[in-house]
């Protein structure tokens, strides 16, 4: 028995269960799978895709996180999803376009690590941002500490399989063991597979280099400090630093005859191969809801 096409293949079965009693059609080949595929496909709300999520992650939910919804709400039916690492104006105007009304960001959408609104007060970027998410209907959700807690870790597992190192990395291991390759063609590697026009680095471009500490998005000072101190690595990679600590200990350990270089990446371009890797991981656990990402890209330009 041939069945309608799809828009009109789900009405033809509610009319026929309707017209012929929905006993004896179901034993028509081909019309029980139909109709039972139709009934089952609900659509997703938010909360939905969040606890889906959730039970892939090790000690889900967590009493304390910053994991949480920015606009919109958790009852919302999903029409799209868009992953990014910022929830930027450009990013939001685009999800809109692709009837995305559910973004997963990585990092905060109001310009402080608990996204409170008002951390300055009477911020007027923060208000029309607001408006312009509530024009569109679009829900955003953080998916930072949960991210990070997947084993391996869904940001460090982008990154590694977008600069082709994922054969150095073993799970535990902050260090990942090169062959012997100069400085300089580290820095073009990391250029050329994530698409950054230009690093900043400390360190002999020459210099051999075959350990390699890396440590995308913004660890911070101490513990990037800490692991040159345990690891010794012959370079560090990281997202960004704050200046007047790695950054200054790696030029005066340099100084004082230690070997280990630095290369900052930037804080989204570091991260951002984590989120394009989550439409991979998240697309087939559901059906009839398109993940897309969308990179937010590096806010500044080189004058």
């Amino acid at each position: 028995m041939d069945l309608p096409q799809l828009p009109a293949r789900r009405a033809f079965i509610a009319n026929a269960l309707k017209a012929a009693g929905a006993s004896a059609l179901l034993t028509i080949p081909g019309v029980a799978m139909a109709a039972q595929n139709s009934l089952l496909q609900k659509p997703y709300t938010v909360q939905d895709i969040i606890g889906l999520i959730l039970k892939e992650i090790p000690g889900a939910p967590f009493k304390e996180t910053v994991d949480t919804l920015k606009s919109g709400g958790a009852s919302q039916q999903v029409t799209g999803i868009v992953t990014t690492m910022f929830a930027t104006v450009q990013v939001i105007e685009e999800a809109a376009k692709r009837n995305a009304n559910f973004i997963i960001a990585h990092e905060p959408t109001f310009y402080n690590h608990q996204d409170d609104v008002n951390w300055v007060p009477g911020n007027e970027v923060v208000k029309q941002k607001q408006a312009l998410l509530k024009k569109h209907n679009i829900t955003v959700w953080r998916f930072h500490d949960y991210w990070h807690a997947y084993r391996p870790d869904g940001i460090g597992y982008g990154v590694l399989r977008k600069t082709g190192w994922l054969q150095y990395y073993k799970p535990g291991q902050m260090i990942l063991q090169l062959p012997a390759t100069p400085l300089a063609d580290i820095i073009t590697t990391l250029k050329s597979s994530l698409d950054i026009t230009q690093l900043r680095t400390i360190g002999d471009p020459a210099q051999v280099c075959q350990r390699i500490a890396l440590m995308p998005g913004a660890a911070g000072g101490q513990r990037q400090i800490a692991i040159v101190e345990k690891e010794k690595p012959d370079v560090l990679i990281v997202g960004e630093v704050h200046e007047w600590e790695t950054a200054e200990y790696i030029r005066d350990s340099r100084q004082l005859g230690a070997k280990t270089a630095l290369i900052v990446l930037g804080h989204s371009q570091s991260e951002e191969p984590g989120m394009e890797w989550l439409v991979d991981w998240l697309q087939p656990k559901l059906q009839g809801i398109k993940v897309t990402h969308i990179t937010s890209g590096n806010p500044f330009t080189f004058s």
